[in-house]
């Protein structure tokens, strides 16, 4: 056989396998922000294809300046899936001018979202609790000897990651988004979602039971970022030394923390990788309280399908562990 005509046979060959496996389709470009979103949507495309992480792991949220990688995933991105504006309002604009075309699914905006409102002050009063539809129609108010220099948060929390029914109900959205774009692979999308769910509800048994016996615990945070968690396993935080992630706390508020660690029996405390550790030693220098880490972002949990419910055990283990 000649070269020529070995050369048709093998692409007559390799044109009728295209036209023979629809399933080998290109899988929809899909951008996630950060890892826990990540997660939740590798866990729906898997079996069809890998979505992209914007932020990567152990860089703060509130400001981040894109790698050309990254913008290049939201630039072939068919779908946008991010928490939304209220953790990173840098990246509204980022998808409007490099995924203009793609679909965009903020998933805080989300009827099926249980949202919760910042709580305010140094201090929190652990009384809110949740209406019918999931959102919390009562939130801790500012305490009595909050400074007045601080600011408080306004608006959503947006670490609504941490509450494992939210990241349930969050592979639902993402499977049924999914499908308008690419409906071929649907049916394993809404399959992949249902065993995600699973895996979930698994992981939060472990947790509970991790906590079964710690109710009365006492213990603060190095900021605000745990209520979704705190609420749905009944362990409220009694303070945040820090307002936000974004800045360090002011002299007065860590005054306020050291006393009120030394009023109220705390007997733990969780620091965070990225914050400075001296913050918290001069919270808790001749305390007797015990100190942790504890990692809003899952840092050292490799990213993909399985990352979310090793999240889950990941806080679940640091806080039982320190208490």
């Amino acid at each position: 056989m000649s070269m020529h005509r070995l050369k048709s046979v093998l692409l007559g060959i390799g044109a009728a396998m295209t036209l023979g496996a629809p399933g080998w389709a290109q899988a929809p470009g899909v951008a996630t922000d950060i890892a826990a979103i990540h997660s939740l949507a590798a866990r729906v495309m898997d079996g069809v294809g890998t979505p992209d992480l914007i932020i990567q792991q152990g860089a703060s949220p509130h400001g981040y300046s894109l790698r050309p990688s990254e913008a290049r995933a939201l630039e072939q991105a068919d779908v946008v899936f991010w928490v939304g504006e209220e953790l990173t309002p840098w990246l509204d604009h980022a998808i409007e001018s490099l995924a203009a075309d793609a679909r965009v699914v903020a998933l805080l905006d989300n009827p099926k979202t249980l949202t919760r409102e910042f709580r305010e002050g140094a201090t929190f009063e652990a009384h809110g609790h949740e209406d019918e539809q999931g959102h919390e129609d009562e939130h801790g108010h500012e305490d009595a000897h909050a400074h007045e220099d601080e600011h408080a948060h306004d608006g959503i929390d947006p670490h609504a990651w941490l509450d494992p029914e939210n990241g349930k109900a969050w592979l639902d959205v993402i499977a049924a988004e999914l499908s308008q774009v690419d409906p071929e692979n649907a049916g394993l999308y809404f399959a992949n979602a249902a065993e995600g769910k699973k895996e979930i509800d698994a992981a939060a048994a472990e947790v509970a039971q991790m906590f079964a016996s710690l109710s009365d615990a006492r213990f603060i945070v190095f900021h605000d970022a745990y209520q979704y968690f705190e609420a749905r396993y009944n362990i409220p935080a009694a303070a945040a030394i820090s307002l936000s992630d974004a800045s360090d706390p002011s002299a007065a508020r860590i005054a306020e923390i050291r006393e009120y660690v030394e009023n109220q029996g705390i007997t733990c405390a969780f620091t965070e990788p990225q914050f400075n550790p001296g913050i918290l030693n001069a919270v808790f220098s001749g305390a007797e309280a015990k100190t942790a880490v504890i990692d809003p972002q899952g840092t050292d949990i490799a990213p993909g399908p399985g990352f979310y419910p090793a999240f889950l055990r990941s806080v679940g283990q640091a806080i039982a562990g320190c208490l």
